[in-house]
């Protein structure tokens, strides 16, 4: 179908897009029947592969029941049984669930909650949220006033809330000039700094991604980070939100990314690999410290939901997701295969462009640049990363693109995030894919 003959607002209304059939596995096939290798997993959605009958099979059993009763009139056995799935794969401590439809909304139920925390103790000048630069948590106002990330801000600056923001942990590029050990981990000492500088008395709360996803190309940081992170905010007092809407439920090889630097957070945002695609579904996983200090406030029920909120239909496709994952040791095949996808993908380091790759499980970015002994970024109007998605794309394979990686505005990446399912097969053939296609990208742009 051709884009502007239907009445869809459409994201990017210059292009065409092909009109999707059905998927399988690791694969999608669009109406003309061409394959793609679904190397993004979506947006780092697909954790589980597309077409798992069981899942269906549980949406429609719970269809048949009912769909949906609102929140605040029914609580559903499907909610209750997929906040207990979470709870076990979540870090010792967190204890209360409360379910959405996405990781923007997650965000902002954070903020909010982050708000309300700090009101229950009698601290009502906590009102800030400190975010790092690059990062990004979301399009809703609120999530986009904490994220980093310069171009998805840009055209919304008048709305947005004067939250703090400090650099992220990118040793590829360290914004200090140092590089580890020797640096003291200075990127994490920095959140002390602004602490100070905004006043400890206005901080409500620090948020950070495990590894910056998709806007900055899967950065982990050093070992020592989330450590000194935890450290700082119970010094003085705020609450650490870990955003996992990509890292969650496996992606990199834990139960969550924070869990590979043994830091337990105050709150935890999911979205994406939550229902795996199979349905809008996210959630605010809460630590029991957190949770006590509204059950001992005298403060009445807050407002901070929405219509759509732990409806049963989207708790049951959610709790066959984990239960899938579960049942089939997909985190630790994400461990497993990791060490495979980033063996092989890693070879691709020699190619032309081929600045970085860095991340965990399989969660792996790629960072182009100009001059690999420089680090010298492409011009932002070549749009390396944009063309790179295309190619891949008439090649069959499916990527995500990202922008403003070196500063915010210039730089180029590509993010790979297939399904946990994939073979060592399929990553082969992703691996001769993406290489097929950064060297046509390369010798387009000389």
């Amino acid at each position: 179908m051709t884009q502007g003959r239907d009445h869809v607002f459409h994201r990017d209304w210059r292009k065409t897009l092909p009109m999707i059939d059905r998927g399988e596995g690791v694969y999608l096939y669009d109406r003309q029947g061409k394959r793609y290798l679904d190397a993004s997993g979506g947006p780092a959605v697909i954790n589980i592969g597309h077409g798992v009958k069981e899942v269906i099979d549980s949406m429609l059993e719970q269809a048949r029941k009912v769909c949906f009763p609102y929140v605040g009139h029914f609580i559903s056995e499907a909610q209750i049984e997929l906040s207990r799935k979470v709870v076990e794969f979540a870090p010792p401590g967190m204890s209360r669930v409360y379910f959405v439809s996405g990781g923007s909304e997650a965000t902002e139920i954070a903020l909010k909650v982050a708000r309300q925390y700090h009101l229950s103790k009698g601290d009502p000048s906590r009102v800030k949220i400190i975010g790092r630069w690059q990062g990004y948590h979301g399009a809703t106002i609120g999530a986009l006033s904490v994220s980093g990330h310069t171009s998805r801000r840009n055209d919304y600056q008048p709305y947005l809330l004067n939250f703090p923001h400090i650099p992220p942990s990118y040793c590829y590029r360290c914004p200090w000039d140092k590089a580890y050990p020797a640096c003291g981990i200075v990127c994490a000492h920095e959140l002390e700094k602004v602490i100070k500088q905004e006043g400890q008395a206005h901080v409500a709360a620090f948020i950070a991604e495990p590894l910056v996803g998709n806007s900055l190309g899967a950065v982990p940081p050093p070992p020592e980070y989330f450590p000194i992170i935890r450290e700082i905010c119970d010094r003085y007092g705020i609450l650490f939100i870990a955003d996992e809407v990509i890292t969650g439920f496996g992606r990199t090889g834990k139960n969550f990314g924070i869990d590979h630097w043994k830091v337990v957070p105050d709150v935890i945002i999911t979205g994406k690999g939550t229902g795996s695609g199979y349905t809008p579904l996210g959630a605010v996983i809460v630590h029991q410290r957190v949770f006590e200090a509204f059950e001992k406030s005298e403060r009445p029920a807050f407002f901070m939901g929405y219509t759509y909120s732990g409806n049963p239909l989207s708790c049951a496709a959610g709790l066959a997701v984990l239960g899938y994952i579960e049942k089939n040791r997909l985190v630790e095949r994400s461990a497993q295969m990791g060490k495979y996808f980033f063996e092989r993908l890693g070879r691709l380091k020699d190619l032309p462009m081929v600045g970085d790759i860095r991340g965990k499980g399989l969660l792996l970015g790629i960072e182009f640049v100009k001059d690999k002994a420089k680090k010298t970024p492409f011009e932002r109007s070549r749009k390396i990363s944009e063309t790179l998605t295309d190619k891949a794309f008439q090649n069959g394979l499916i990527l995500m693109s990202g922008a403003g990686t070196a500063d915010g505005v210039s730089g180029d990446h590509t993010v790979v995030s297939p399904p946990f399912v994939i073979t060592e097969r399929q990553i082969d053939e992703m691996a001769e894919l993406l290489e097929k296609s950064i060297r046509e990208v390369h010798a387009q742009v000389g």
